[in-house]
């Protein structure tokens, strides 16, 4: 079976099964503008899903993804930027407080950075310039944890680029207004995905923590 074969599946499957079951659910977010609880900046890795990750309803989370879920600096110009469009909206438009920059394990992104310093720059036109957002992580991480081993490393360099992307959100006026005066929290958190962990940044201890299951 075809990719395209198997996504016309899987969309039948959708209509008979969740679709149908739920139908009023969806008929009522039809109805009204979306009200989703969190916004969730998250890399586009078809293994780290937010909606899958966090067992989460249409309409309850506004998702906007990219390489290594990066955001880059407020940059007020004609350029296009997407990403900066997204969150602009989600906070200004939707209202939403909670803001989640969720990296994770693994990320194609950051391994390219990584290996970008052993002379094998990233490949593609718009690829290495987007990971340029992360090169003053990736140079600080170097030096810092120049004794850890190359998974190690790239541990620290993804988790880094979470805090990167949170010192990002402020500054953009909207974000960092709104978080002086309680409107808006932001929060970082790093989803292992061989592990399914989630760790959540400790601002206090800086350090990541796993949430612990549920007894």
């Amino acid at each position: 079976m075809s990719a395209i074969d198997s996504l016309i599946e899987g969309y039948r499957a959708f209509r008979t099964g969740t679709y149908r079951q739920n139908e009023e659910r969806y008929r009522a977010l039809a109805s009204r503008m979306q009200k989703p609880k969190a916004l969730i900046i998250a890399c586009c890795d078809s293994r780290a899903d937010p909606a899958m990750v966090f067992s989460a309803d249409p309409g309850e989370l506004f998702v906007v993804r990219n390489v290594a879920n990066l955001v880059p600096p407020y940059e007020p110009d004609t350029h296009y930027h997407g990403t900066s469009a997204a969150i602009e909206f989600g906070v200004t438009g939707l209202g939403i407080a909670d803001v989640i920059v969720m990296g994770h394990a693994r990320c194609g992104g950051i391994e390219a950075l990584y290996e970008s310093d052993h002379g094998n720059p990233p490949k593609g036109e718009f690829v290495s310039g987007w990971m340029s957002l992360a090169q003053g992580v990736a140079e600080d991480v170097r030096k810092t944890h120049a004794h850890l081993d190359r998974d190690a490393m790239l541990r620290q360099m993804e988790q880094r680029a979470v805090l990167s992307s949170l010192e990002m959100l402020r500054t953009f006026p909207f974000i960092r207004e709104r978080e002086a005066d309680g409107r808006v929290r932001l929060h970082g958190w790093f989803y292992g995905i061989g592990s399914g962990v989630l760790s959540v940044y400790d601002r206090t201890h800086d350090r990541f923590i796993d949430v612990p299951d549920k007894d």
